[in-house]
């Protein structure tokens, strides 16, 4: 799984946030209490805002990306959407596989790739997100070659499941692959059950065992996890933990169940969503992860010692997506690419880009954007979003700044930066909660627009989960 608008990261030798290296202080029950009262009433809120601001407009049939702007730094998103099966938990575009059509696609991935290098972009960094990006390696294997030679790309993130650490697969991935990211969601067997896990890659044990026999392989290795399922209880939980830090991998990701309706639909056998107990689980993953992890965003973890960013939309203000159901973010607009397989292929076949919708926000829309994804980050530059909005966050969000600051949830680190509290890192949990589920309903509008025969293909369990 991913979280982006869909979700790759970048590599970094930075020096990290000093207040990163010490554990989590305490906190109170009464602090958590008032903290998830913040965080219900910002949830209501951005759930309406987000309603309108994710509404899209369908866009003109010959349209273009912008060229690129001279300085920017952006990075490139290629996604696959391929699954031997699908997770009921998963709200991105996914397909049960067909070799023959995933071969096709791959072949219209690197199409699309060259589409962008006309238009004269470079990158630093390329994520490889999906689906299961390695359900082909050979094939994805020539579109990250085809990438370093068009874009100059320095670094490569991939998404990969449990089954696929193998000896053949990591050997093609050696020396292509900087991260590599190994979708778990938990070790509990139970929910591996529930979620139709355990039948596909084996036991928790067993998944520890493979993540152990690769570590050290690749130059990064991250477990992506998943907490507050609606069976998941405490004691599971800190053995997740416990399985996160044994594996061996350098980093972990723990994101909170997001929904849809669609996820909610193909959910209903592990029940309701608790939003209540989301703060105090939160709470128990940062204090047992911070004996062997550093935090590297609200919900990105690496071990001490070893600086890794995850997030490509966090760490760069803009991105190109590429293959079907991605997004851009350029200028101001958020482009979406067509979630169908035919229509994807028909629009590269006429030598066009596979935009089906856009949304083009207003400067406000920017600057929250900016202040959600710098703080998720742990640290808002003030000094870049005053030279970049021509106004000081201060005035150009009073609001946000006034709720953050009456909460404790920042704290000045010198002239020019904004520092996320420890205290108050769940509220920006939260607020990307909000959003990727936002965007979980964008992308359920356009499964909406297959055709039969696609939806067909986005079954959980033999449920066509489409709304």
């Amino acid at each position: 799984m991913g979280t982006s608008m869909t979700e790759p990261s970048s590599l970094s030798t930075e020096p990290r946030r000093a207040e990163s290296l010490f554990p989590l202080p305490p906190t109170s029950k009464f602090h958590r209490r008032i903290q998830q009262t913040a965080a219900s009433v910002l949830a209501g809120y951005l759930r309406f805002k987000l309603k309108s601001q994710l509404n899209l407009q369908p866009a003109p049939h010959d349209i273009q990306l912008p060229p690129p702007t001279p300085g920017q730094k952006y990075v490139l998103y290629a996604h696959v959407p391929f699954c031997e099966s699908l997770c009921p938990y998963c709200s991105f575009n996914r397909f049960l596989y067909q070799e023959d059509r995933a071969r096709k696609y791959f072949q219209r991935l690197r199409e699309e790739m060259h589409r962008v290098a006309d238009l004269g972009y470079r990158f630093e960094s390329l994520y490889v997100g999906g689906g299961t990006p390695t359900i082909l390696p050979e094939e994805l294997a020539a579109t990250i070659d085809l990438s370093k030679a068009l874009f100059g790309i320095q670094e490569v993130s991939c998404e990969t499941n449990p089954n696929h650490l193998t000896d053949e697969i990591i050997s093609v991935l050696a020396g292509r692959v900087d991260r590599l990211s190994v979708g778990v969601q938990s070790f509990d067997d139970d929910l591996l059950q529930q979620m139709n896990r355990y039948q596909k890659f084996g036991s928790g044990q067993q998944i520890l065992e493979r993540i152990q026999s690769v570590a050290g392989r690749l130059p990064a290795l991250n477990v992506d996890m998943i907490f507050n399922f609606p069976t998941q209880t405490e004691e599971s939980l800190r053995r997740d933990v416990q399985f996160v830090v044994d594996s061996g991998a350098e980093q972990a990701t723990f994101y909170p169940l997001m929904s849809s309706p669609s996820v909610e639909r193909s959910m209903q056998v592990l029940g309701t969503v608790d939003y209540q107990r989301e703060a105090d689980y939160y709470h128990i993953l940062s204090q047992e992860l911070s004996r062997a992890f550093v935090p590297m965003s609200a919900w990105t973890y690496s071990r001490k010692g070893i600086a890794m960013i995850d997030e490509y939309i966090v760490k760069y203000d803009e991105y190109v997506g590429t293959g079907s159901g991605s997004f851009s973010y350029l200028n101001g607009t958020l482009y979406v690419n067509t979630f169908s397989l035919n229509e994807y292929e028909k629009a590269l076949r006429e030598d066009r880009f596979p935009i089906t919708a856009t949304r083009t926000f207003a400067k406000t829309e920017r600057m929250q954007y900016r202040f959600m994804m710098e703080l998720f980050d742990l640290m808002l530059n003030k000094k870049k979003f005053r030279q970049d909005f021509g106004l000081p966050v201060e005035l150009g969000l009073f609001k946000e700044m006034l709720f953050m600051s009456l909460l404790g949830g920042l704290r000045t680190d010198g002239p020019d930066f904004l520092r996320l509290t420890h205290q108050q890192r769940y509220l920006l949990v939260v607020m990307m909660r909000e959003f990727f589920a936002g965007v979980n309903r964008v992308r359920d509008q356009a499964r909406r627009a297959l055709h039969p025969s696609e939806q067909l293909m986005c079954q959980v369990d033999n449920r066509v989960i489409v709304p």
